[in-house]
Parts: C-alpha cells; sequence; structure tokens
C-alpha cells in the first residue's frame, strides 16, 4: 500500500534517470512514455508488434514481452501502457511474477490528496487529474487525462476512467469497469466489476457487474463480454 504524502508531484524527481520499460506501443502507450520522461525515466519500449515494428515516433521498440522477461533482471522497472484492462491486468501480473519493480506514475499537474491512497503498482495518473480525500485506487489503474476522483471514491484494480470523467463522493467501482470519456457519476453510486459506460453519461444508478450502460440517465443496454 501506498500511502501518498504530497499534493503535487515534482518534476524530474521520482524517476532520476532510471531504466523505465514500457509494454505497449501503441498511443496510449506514447502518452505513458511522455509522462515517464517528465518524471525523469528513461524509457524503452517493448511490443509483441516486434520486429516487423521497430520504432513509436522516435522512441525504438528493443523487443516483445519475452524479450523483456528474460532483460528482466538488467531492467526490472516497467509499466503497462495497454488501454485494454483484461490484457494490462494479465501482463502486470506476470511482471510481478517475474520480480519487476511497478511504479506508479503520477503526471506534475495531477493533484493528489495526501490522505488519497494508491494500492498496488503499475496506475498512471494523467495530466490535470484530481483525487481527493481517503479516494482509495487499486493496481494497474487508468486515471486520464483532467478526471476527478472525489473524497472516499474506492476503484478497483484495473480500471480505466477515461478522459474528463467525474466520480462525486463515494463512489465505488469494480474491477477492471470502464467509464467512457466525459462520464459523471453520482455520490455513493456502485458500479460492478467489469462493466462499460459509454461516454458522456450519467450515472444515477447503481449498476451491476458484466453490463454495458450508456445515456444520462445511464441505462443498461446490453452485457459487456470483454
Amino acid at each position: 500500500m501506498l500511502l501518498l504524502n504530497y499534493l503535487r508531484v515534482p518534476t524530474m524527481i521520482e524517476g532520476a534517470n532510471q531504466q523505465l520499460a514500457i509494454l505497449g506501443a501503441s498511443g496510449h502507450g506514447k502518452v505513458v512514455a511522455d509522462l515517464a520522461e517528465q518524471l525523469g525515466y528513461i524509457v524503452h519500449f517493448y511490443d509483441d508488434a516486434y520486429p516487423a515494428k521497430q520504432n513509436v515516433e522516435h522512441w525504438s521498440i528493443l523487443g516483445t514481452f519475452e524479450d523483456l522477461l528474460e532483460r528482466g533482471v538488467n531492467n526490472n522497472k516497467a509499466i503497462v501502457a495497454i488501454g485494454n484492462n483484461n490484457i494490462r491486468e494479465e501482463k502486470l501480473t506476470i511482471l510481478k511474477r517475474y520480480g519487476f519493480n511497478l511504479p506508479i506514475l503520477l503526471h506534475p499537474s495531477a493533484i493528489v490528496s495526501s490522505y488519497a491512497e494508491l494500492l498496488g503498482g503499475g496506475t498512471v495518473v494523467f495530466a490535470n487529474s484530481v483525487v481527493n480525500a481517503f479516494a482509495r485506487i487499486g493496481q494497474g489503474c487508468i486515471i486520464n487525462s483532467s478526471c476527478v476522483v472525489e473524497h472516499d471514491c474506492v476503484i478497483g484494480s484495473f480500471v480505466h476512467i477515461c478522459p474528463k470523467s467525474v466520480l462525486a463522493g463515494g463512489v465505488h467501482i469494480g474491477h477492471r469497469s470502464v467509464l467512457g470519456i466525459g462520464s459523471q457519476v453520482k455520490q455513493l453510486i456502485f458500479i460492478g466489476q467489469d462493466t462499460f459506460v459509454g461516454a458522456g453519461s450519467t450515472v444515477s444508478k447503481n449498476l451491476s457487474a458484466n453490463v454495458v450502460a450508456y445515456g444520462s440517465p445511464a441505462v443498461v443496454v446490453g452485457d459487456n463480454y470483454f
């Protein structure tokens, strides 16, 4: 368990020129790399598209996931930069089993209460997001740009909260769920695990596990098979 003891994360301190392997050389991976470099890390990409794909923008891809595992002794800090929650969980679990150090990356402009808790590793909090007092966030989560996670929220592991989503106080989100871009969740709402909330939705009633919900107010439109 990591109990954060600062409100704003300074740049160029956390990484201090340490090596960081980034698994996933796609759009999300590029944003993670940019954030990691702002924190002082020297980043190296790995992706299973290698060797057909050898670069992402100006960064080189050094190998596949298996290559990363084999080189783990010399490169033991890694972040899984894959948007799919199930795949992110799978890869992060393997990295933990191999003994990798899985840091938490917090953008310099993110504001995190000194009373918030980030549990486990591998979570990324992006630019301009706010995590308020006594919120708890599980491992391997994506708190994307300009999100608000209010006081006393409980976010399960491997959740993706998409940009500009707002969670009022005391919201609970189950493991591997997704809140689409611009979603809003009323205070004290429970959303079950593996549930997908569509972009721009307003959740004003509890949602069970394994469903897809859209709209304002959000209504269940089907089952979530992903």
